[in-house]
């Protein structure tokens, strides 16, 4: 078997949690001699880098014309190691190479008729946990920005009608005025921004009650000294874990913070590959992983990074927050890994214009998700989608 074109595509039917703002998922289609095709995710659906990514993978998709696709970790190695840039990693590289990596496990899926995870080792998890991620921009079909206490309680009645026992929220993003990322939260908190932050989270507590966890994601919009500040605050609420409470790649900064927040650490959806993750590991400065399969190597890459992570006792909770492919993707590998912890379940995975660029709608069912059996990674664009996408055919 030999692949003979790959097509890049940029899907222009989704649409983002934040409205207004930038959501065009990067998709990959790698075609055979066999007539067996598998797709793949770039991992920089929103904010900058769709454009990069396109390019990226155009730039890979030349390099692997004519190769076996049943042989992935050959071609992961040289799109890692002899194209210069691979080894230095980031985003983009990453994205391209992650993409590239599903589309062909996708494709040994179909060859052999079997769901990715058998071909993984098999399910260690046979349901996965999921939480409703992201509640500040509510949660259902339409998001909107959350100001008010009550709002978020509402957000989270919400949730836990559908049978989630777990909840997300960034209650530093938006002001009081419903305007996102408006105020600085470096330096130090002023304590009318901290009495906001704390105001919502108490909310969600109230409205959720004692079993519900309560996961705090700070996207990185603090630093060191207010994620410790606004941390103390909340270890009352007792908070399931911290999300990205400083900037992703010092691993010291995040032991500066766990040494003085009695609330797990998490992080990783800016931590690219296994090398990238090794110093979090060898501290422990986190308790809690969270790898996006399509921007930190694909599933070759990602099953090494969270089996690494159990020889240091570290959960994960794969990143997801992209079109329907990246949930695909991460299901298969959360079914296989024994130190799985929770699924990501975005908002922005329940609006119909994103679940419209795929053929199959896997949901939650009472807060948990059962993994497809179908081969491969169980999903694929639609013909629609496709038609309405900018596609380059790299032959």
């Amino acid at each position: 078997m030999k692949i003979t074109s790959v097509d890049v595509i940029k899907t222009n039917g989704g649409a983002p949690s934040v409205k207004g703002t930038h959501w065009n998922p990067v998709c990959v289609r790698i075609n055979t001699d066999e007539g067996i095709c598998g797709f793949g995710e770039a991992g920089v659906a929103y904010s900058s880098g769709t454009e990069a990514a396109f390019g990226m993978i155009k730039d890979f998709g030349e390099l692997i014309i004519g190769m076996d696709p049943m042989n992935s970790e050959m071609i992961w190695n040289k799109l890692h190691r002899t194209t210069f840039w691979g080894m230095g990693g980031g985003t983009i590289i990453f994205s391209g190479m992650s993409a590239i990596d599903i589309a062909l496990w996708d494709i040994k899926g179909k060859v052999l008729g079997v769901p990715v995870y058998q071909l993984l080792g098999g399910k260690t998890n046979t349901k996965l946990r999921s939480y409703a991620s992201q509640i500040q921009f509510d949660w259902g079909k339409e998001c909107k920005a959350l100001s008010k206490p009550e709002e978020y309680a509402e957000a989270a009645r919400k949730a836990m009608a559908e049978g989630y026992t777990a909840v997300k929220v960034d209650p530093v993003g938006f002001d009081t005025e419903g305007v996102w990322m408006s105020w600085s939260n470096y330096g130090l908190l002023e304590n009318k921004q901290l009495k906001v932050a704390v105001d919502r989270v108490a909310a969600i507590r109230e409205a959720g009650g004692s079993d519900l966890d309560i996961i705090i994601e700070l996207h990185s919009l603090t630093d060191t000294n207010t994620a410790i500040q606004l941390g103390r605050e909340l270890e009352k609420y007792r908070c399931f874990y911290y999300e990205e409470p400083t900037q992703p790649l010092n691993s010291d900064l995040f032991r500066e913070i766990a040494n003085n927040v009695k609330i797990p650490m998490a992080s990783g959806e800016r931590i690219y590959s296994r090398w990238g993750y090794r110093p979090f590991y060898e501290d422990r400065s986190l308790s809690i992983i969270q790898p996006d399969l399509c921007n930190t190597g694909g599933i070759t890459e990602g099953k090494k990074i969270c089996d690494m992570a159990h020889v240091y006792d570290i959960g994960v909770q794969l990143h997801i927050c992209g079109g329907p492919i990246a949930t695909a993707a991460a299901l298969q590998l959360e079914a296989v890994i024994p130190n799985f912890v929770i699924h990501e379940h975005h908002q922005c995975a329940l609006m119909d214009e994103n679940i419209n660029l795929c053929k199959y709608n896997y949901q939650p069912k009472n807060g948990s998700y059962e993994v497809p059996d179908l081969p491969g990674i169980g999903q694929e664009l639609t013909d629609e989608a496709i038609a309405k996408a900018e596609v380059y055919t790299v032959k």
